[in-house]
């Protein structure tokens, strides 16, 4: 797959050969949905904690006697029934995240990197660099690339100016090649990619 590389100023840097290992596959929902739930279910903090009716404060007391009442019987007041007691199976704090294999989300990157391509969403720029961190500057180079929802592929470290200008523009991700992930890539409408991403990219993949 051939596409021409351009600049921030929308002029032409020439061409790129994408792999078709990475970037030529029939995307699979399956994978990309196990990927997603996977990431999703990871960074959950999974500190929601309710009282259960051991850590409840309350008198260990006999409610009322145990016979000739009518009533059902029962032994304290911290119990899920009465109004102040504990929370039968209520949620703890425990951890959400589940093991997928390495060759999943290895495959789910290709996949997602796929998807991209095969709905003509990728672009692929020269370089992100800016001479000033200018907001308005990057704006006005993201209009010219008709960008409005944005994850921009770095290289091995984003160039200072450039992360400074765009962390204020909604709905646009900057991120170095290490951090690239299927989560992000699919939440945003365009993947732009600096050379040295493709570069990184194939190497990864190779």
């Amino acid at each position: 797959m051939k596409l021409d590389i351009t600049t921030l100023e929308g002029g032409s840097a020439g061409s790129v050969e994408l792999s078709d290992a990475i970037f030529g596959l029939e995307p699979r929902a399956d994978l990309l949905a196990r990927m997603v739930r996977y990431q999703l279910a990871k960074r959950r903090a999974g500190t929601h904690k309710s009282k259960g009716r051991s850590e409840i404060d309350r008198t260990r007391k006999k409610v009322y006697k145990q016979k000739g009442t009518g009533g059902a019987r029962h032994g304290a007041a911290s119990a899920p029934q009465f109004r102040g007691g504990g929370k039968a199976f209520g949620p703890i704090v425990r951890d959400h995240a589940h093991d997928l294999p390495k060759k999943v989300k290895a495959l789910a990157l290709r996949h997602a990197l796929s998807a991209k391509a095969k709905g003509a969403e990728i672009i692929i720029i020269d370089d992100a660099k800016l001479a000033e961190p200018k907001t308005k500057v990057l704006l006005g180079h993201f209009s010219k690339l008709d960008l409005s929802s944005a994850l921009v592929i770095g290289g091995s470290e984003i160039d200072v100016n450039f992360g400074l200008a765009a962390r204020s523009i909604p709905n646009v991700d900057v991120l170095p090649v290490q951090g690239i992930n299927v989560y992000d890539i699919l939440r945003r409408d365009k993947l732009v990619l600096t050379r040295q991403a493709v570069d990184a990219l194939e190497a990864r993949f190779k």
